[in-house]
């Protein structure tokens, strides 16, 4: 579980952060978007994990992307199915799942080297980091930006300050929530 607080993707390692920067103007789209990279991690930890050993080095990490992919596909048909409003909204950063540095990290430095329950656990630990990290700078941008959180008003959007749910506004966000764990890191 050292990929929710003490590892975490976005807020300590710095990765991830198309998509972080990118999805996160409302806190579901952050959670939306948290939620489908914790499938495709878990998912494809556990096959990688599983086939590791079957896979010659000289194609080890196009296999790793093929593996990834095919989550990534069967996650775009059940979203585009059960929730397009929010597949419409994630839009074109579903498919940027396959290049996350996150999930090819993960295979290569953990899935491909463990045994299968412990990769799952990996990807479990680490897609919930990512959730939680995209879903708390969603909420504050939303917050402050739109003066609501998961769509429930807080203060008259007359109040909120644009500039958070537009992309200047991501990075000055993400910048403070960074500042403010390195900070607890060190008290």
């Amino acid at each position: 579980m050292n990929g929710v607080i003490k590892e975490n993707p976005v807020l300590v390692l710095l990765l991830g952060m198309c998509p972080t920067l990118g999805t996160t103007s409302s806190a579901v789209n952050g959670m939306g978007m948290g939620l489908a990279t914790l499938f495709v991690l878990i998912c494809s930890n556990l096959v990688i994990s599983l086939v590791k050993n079957l896979i010659p080095d000289m194609v080890r990490i196009p296999a790793f992307i093929v593996i990834i992919a095919s989550f990534v596909t069967l996650l775009q048909m059940i979203m585009q199915a059960y929730v397009p409003g929010l597949y419409a909204t994630l839009g074109l950063f579903i498919p940027l799942i396959v290049v996350n540095c996150i999930v090819l990290g993960r295979a290569e430095a953990f899935a491909a080297k463990n045994n299968p329950v412990g990769s799952m656990f990996d990807g479990l630990g680490m897609g919930l980091g990512f959730t939680l990290a995209l879903t708390l700078l969603g909420a504050i941008r939303e917050l402050l930006g739109t003066g609501k959180i998961f769509s429930f008003t807080l203060y008259p959007e007359d109040y909120g300050m644009l500039l958070f749910v537009l992309a200047p506004g991501a990075f000055i966000a993400l910048g403070y929530l960074i500042a403010i764990i390195n900070h607890l890191k060190k008290a």
